[in-house]
């Protein structure tokens, strides 16, 4: 679709200057590629370099390495677009620079169009179309007006596509019921079907695509360099953002235990505190929420002071947060770009070690950080 009145399209900007921000372990340099982006919400690599951006109101994008920014991919699914549901994650196939098989998240309308899901397709990115494409997965059944569709893609090293989706809103306690998608974690194979080894495939009534459950609203996922486990973030209602691990089979409490209120003030309807046997804790908490999404650990060479670091993209808290790990406890935070005053929607490293950030807005833009000169 055109640009909003009075916005411009998307655009490199030619003469970017280096913004120069202090940070704990040193100041950090911010320049602003790209601006004019429509709500983006996810980044992807190209091997080839440059990237792909995903836009929440249904256009995938090509950025090259000056910041040109290409007309909307053709060939992309049937969307939901409404509130947070649209495009959202955008991830390249392990095997993509062979391929050319990317996987989208996306809010899928149900076929009276007033209801969506979170739905995964694929498909083969031909110059400025996407080809053969196909839905390998759709949340059921379709509950969502618009809130809390999640979501983020991470393949693992065993090549299984991790899907991070959400409660829905209307149905929180759909998050705790295994005969539904909602608030659930899911693992399945890239082309749909699902791994036998899933935790769940045995149990009667249970969704065999399930891996872990009683999950919120997941719009970050991560694996640990090291460990290689799987992380994600997830919004909290009023308070209660967390971090989890995420463990095959277990049960991470949503709506029975949270750190949160209700937005009116109230406990969370069903909830019975903070902790419940048989629940799992979360890895890190905030009692006061900054609205957490897109998150990816540091493991570049250009800032070795942040090796190791994890970093969230923060939209109310309008700031990118930058975790310090001993194992896998959070040990120190630290706030970034907060002068910007801008949400932040996605973080990623890039192959050049620089870390890329996306921020939420009718005029989002992208910027890339690096130490200060």
């Amino acid at each position: 679709g055109p640009a909003p009145p009075g916005q411009r399209p998307p655009h490199a900007h030619r003469d970017a200057v280096a913004a120069v921000h202090p940070s704990e372990k040193g100041d950090y340099a911010v320049t602003e590629l790209v601006a004019g982006l429509d709500h983006p919400w996810a980044l992807a690599f190209l091997p080839e370099g440059g990237m792909l951006v995903s836009e929440r109101p249904g256009r995938l994008r090509r950025i090259d390495a000056s910041g040109a920014v290409s007309a909307p991919i053709a060939g992309l699914p049937k969307l939901f677009v409404d509130g947070q549901a649209g495009l959202l994650d955008v991830a390249l196939s392990p095997g993509f620079a062979r391929a050319r098989r990317l996987y989208l998240s996306y809010a899928e309308p149900n076929f009276r169009g007033n209801l969506a899901g979170t739905a995964v397709a694929r498909g083969r990115l031909d110059g400025d179309a996407l080809k053969d494409v196909e839905v390998v997965y759709r949340q059921q059944p379709k509950l969502s007006a618009g809130s809390h569709v999640g979501s983020r893609l991470v393949f693992d090293d065993a090549g299984h596509l991790f899907v991070t989706q959400g409660d829905n809103r209307v149905a929180a306690e759909a998050a705790q019921e295994l005969d539904k998608l909602q608030g659930k974690l899911v693992r399945i194979w890239p082309d749909g079907r699902i791994p036998d080894d899933n935790p769940f495939v045995a149990r009667e009534g249970a969704r065999k695509e399930i891996w872990s459950y009683g999950h919120r609203n997941m719009q970050g996922a991560a694996l640990h360099p090291r460990t290689r486990q799987l992380w994600t973030s997830e919004h909290g209602p009023q308070g209660g953002d967390e971090i989890n691990i995420e463990k095959a089979g277990a049960n991470y409490g949503w709506p029975r235990v949270t750190h949160g209120i209700d937005y009116d003030g109230d406990p969370v309807p069903g909830s019975v505190g903070r902790s419940a046997p048989g629940m799992q804790d979360p890895a890190y908490v905030w009692e006061k929420s900054p609205a957490v999404s897109g998150m990816a650990f540091y493991t570049g060479k250009l800032f070795p002071q942040w090796e190791g670091n994890l970093s969230l993209g923060a939209l109310a808290g309008q700031a990118l947060i930058r975790l310090e790990l001993d194992g896998d406890k959070v040990v120190h935070e630290e706030r970034l770009l907060g002068a910007l005053g801008q949400r932040i929607r996605d973080v990623r490293q890039g192959p050049d070690g620089a870390i890329y950030v996306l921020t939420d807005d009718a005029d989002g833009k992208l910027l890339r950080i690096v130490p200060a000169p």
